[in-house]
Formats: structure tokens, C-alpha cells, sequence
């Protein structure tokens, strides 16, 4: 997901690489989609079943790129196809990322939708 930090996310780093604003690293969760938004809007987030936004933990960046150190389920899912992703604050109040997936995935309901280590990965570029 080169490039895809929110209009948000770019105004705090910006602030905080120039010296205007101080920006603490939050805690965040990651979000499944089933429209994808942009770097100005939110997309279509995936509701019912057991669905919960589920906590993103990622590597010290290298290369210019991060990834997800760990595997993320979202369990119980409801029936829908998962197009993309979004990275909020804990709070839920600053999105933070979004990007689309390689390829759209197709959820029945009661599925388990999992990212396993490395597969998400974060560049500024």
C-alpha cells in the first residue's frame, strides 16, 4: 500500500518532521472494507456478524516499507467481499491508511478473514 496515507496522517508527519507539531505514535486498528475510500474519505466498512476492528502491530520500518509482524483474524465474519483496508487510531477518531487489496476476497458468513505476517505492507513511496 505505497502512498496511501490519509490527508490526516500526511499533516501530522509533516507537522512533526517540521518542527510545527509534536505527533505520538498511536496505538491502531485495522479496518476491512468493502468500498475502498481515499486519501480525503473513508470507505464502506464491513459490518454484522462478529466483525471488530482488530489491533495492527508492524516491524521496524527498513527499505522504506513496514509490514504486519504478527497475524490478524477477524473471526465470525458476516457474509460480504472485503475489497480493501484502513488503519484508524485506536480511539477510532484519525484514519490513518487505506489501500485496496490485490485481490478482492469473497467472505461467507461465520468465516475467518486472516492477514498472516508480512502479507500487509506500508511504504511512503
Amino acid at each position: 500500500m505505497a502512498g496511501n496515507l490519509t490527508d490526516t496522517a500526511e499533516n501530522k508527519l509533516l507537522d512533526h518532521i517540521l518542527g510545527t507539531a509534536s505527533y505520538t505514535s498511536p496505538s491502531v486498528k485495522l479496518a476491512l472494507m468493502t468500498a475502498n475510500g481515499s486519501d480525503a474519505s473513508a470507505g464502506t466498512e464491513v459490518v454484522g456478524g462478529s466483525y471488530a476492528r482488530q489491533s495492527l502491530t508492524c516491524g521496524s520500518a527498513s527499505g522504506g516499507s513496514a509490514s504486519n509482524s504478527g497475524t490478524i483474524s477477524f473471526a465470525s465474519m458476516p457474509s460480504c467481499t472485503v475489497v480493501g483496508v484502513e488503519v484508524w487510531d485506536s480511539a477510532g477518531t484519525n484514519r490513518l491508511w487505506w489501500g485496496p487489496l490485490a485481490a478482492n476476497k469473497t467472505v461467507n458468513s461465520g468465516d475467518t478473514v486472516q492477514f498472516t505476517a508480512g502479507q500487509l505492507t506500508f511504504s511512503l513511496d
